[in-house]
């Protein structure tokens, strides 16, 4: 076939989907900003929830062994917050985009609400069932974020497993709490 054949079917093929386009420098660190400040507006409002009650009403229930020290708690939860905001970070960025990026971060958002709302219903309310069952679909939740977020990036996906794993141990002491306080 001539070099006029190949260019003539090029040609009538569909053009390659395009690259997704890289947001400048300046936006890239304004967003991963936002994303701190959303992850860590949520952190802020668990922990208004969490501080009124740390020293009255949890003090007063049992615990279940490997239960930590008070001051453990928000020392790994600013940790893991950071881990989640730049988590979401890095698949805006990837994706190239809000757009691009929708369903992702959707579960992203979903699963941070989630485990706000773990916060009040354990702390707030009082309600370690209802807690106990809620932290059941925050872990399903991150789970498929976690998913979605592979998809996009890696990266983004390895760095939300420490949040995984600790929002598991959660589970267990959510759980233990509630059997034994029953």
């Amino acid at each position: 076939m001539t070099d006029d054949g190949i260019r003539s079917r090029r040609r009538h093929l569909p053009p390659e989907p395009a690259a997704p386009q890289q947001p400048g420098t300046a936006l890239s660190i304004l967003l991963l900003f936002g994303f701190l400040g959303f992850v860590f507006a949520f952190a802020s409002m668990a922990g208004f929830v969490t501080a009124h009650n740390v020293e009255g009403w949890y003090t007063t229930i049992a615990k279940p062994p490997l239960t930590p020290a008070n001051w453990v708690f928000p020392v790994v939860w600013n940790f893991l917050y950071f881990l989640m905001g730049l988590s979401g970070w890095l698949v805006w960025r990837k994706a190239g985009g809000f757009a691009a990026a929708a369903a992702p971060l959707i579960l992203f958002a979903l699963q941070i609400t989630l485990n706000f709302t773990w916060s009040v219903i354990f702390f707030g309310l009082h309600s370690t069932g209802g807690a106990a069952i809620e932290i059941f679909v925050l872990i399903a939740a991150l789970a498929l974020t976690i998913l979605f977020f592979w998809r996009v990036t890696p990266l983004a996906a390895i760095l939300l497993l420490p949040y995984l794993a600790w929002t598991l141990f959660a589970a267990y002491l959510t759980i233990a709490i509630w059997l034994i306080n029953a």
